[in-house]
């Protein structure tokens, strides 16, 4: 059986905190819905609260062609706030985004979020995280934790943006489920006065690369699915085992 694959991008302004353009979502966004209907993929775009609001149409697509998902509001450092700033940042962000589409699935920027305040998601209706990641140190693998379904990022974005002849021994390795993560700002030309990881691989290059990754797993056999529709298929299974 083919591996599950999940393409999932950090919806938010360019490069946080080292840019303060809107490139990515004026010109990498739509190149990359385009691709993804294109293959007839859906992909889950978790946007911040802000972004939403500038860019309402791109929710609005994501939410009805894709799986919208949160996140946080201005794409702040969870565990540098205080638990009732962080519910409220994120109580906010939900009311923003559930214009758009409903939403069950969180990210938190940097991968920072305090277990401690797990608690808020669920209370909001979150249903799915995806801040737990192997490239920062997370040994496990999807588990319900603290209220949610966790579901962990496999690597690092920077992987995709290398030579397809040195990524692609990776994506055979993986193992399954594997959670993917973009950002629209890769997939336009970053200026190289950033932080190196800001701008390495960027451009039209990178949209190609991840064209030839949905290639190289539908070759595989793989399944490509949202964070919602895995959470979903999660909940049949276990309904089914018990």
């Amino acid at each position: 059986m083919g591996k599950i694959v999940m393409l999932t991008f950090d919806v938010e302004q360019d490069c946080p905190p080292f840019a303060e353009t809107r490139r990515g979502m004026e010109e990498g966004l739509p190149r990359v819905m385009d691709l993804l209907e294109e293959f007839e993929i859906r992909g889950t775009f978790l946007f911040t609260g802000r972004i939403a609001e500038e860019f309402p149409e791109l929710a609005r697509r994501a939410g009805k062609k894709h799986e919208l998902g949160c996140h946080g509001l201005e794409h702040e450092r969870f565990d540098r706030l205080p638990q009732g700033e962080a519910e409220r940042r994120l109580r906010e962000a939900m009311e923003t985004l559930s214009q758009f589409g409903e939403v069950i699935s969180f990210r938190a920027p940097n991968f920072q979020f305090p277990d401690e305040y797990y608690g808020i998601l669920a209370k909001l209706g979150f249903k799915v995280d995806s801040t737990k990641a192997r490239h920062k140190g997370w040994r496990r693998g999807v588990m319900e934790l603290h209220g949610l379904l966790e579901v962990p990022a496999t690597t690092t974005s920077i992987v995709t943006r290398l030579p397809w002849a040195l990524q692609r021994g990776f994506h055979r390795r993986f193992e399954s489920p594997i959670v993917y993560i973009f950002h629209p700002w890769e997939f336009v030309d970053m200026p190289k006065r950033l932080r190196p990881d800001c701008w390495f691989g960027t451009g039209r290059g990178a949209l190609e690369k991840l064209r030839k990754l949905i290639e190289f797993h539908l070759g595989n056999g793989a399944r490509f699915m949202t964070l919602r529709e895995f959470y979903e298929e999660y909940q049949k299974l276990k309904r089914t085992r018990g």
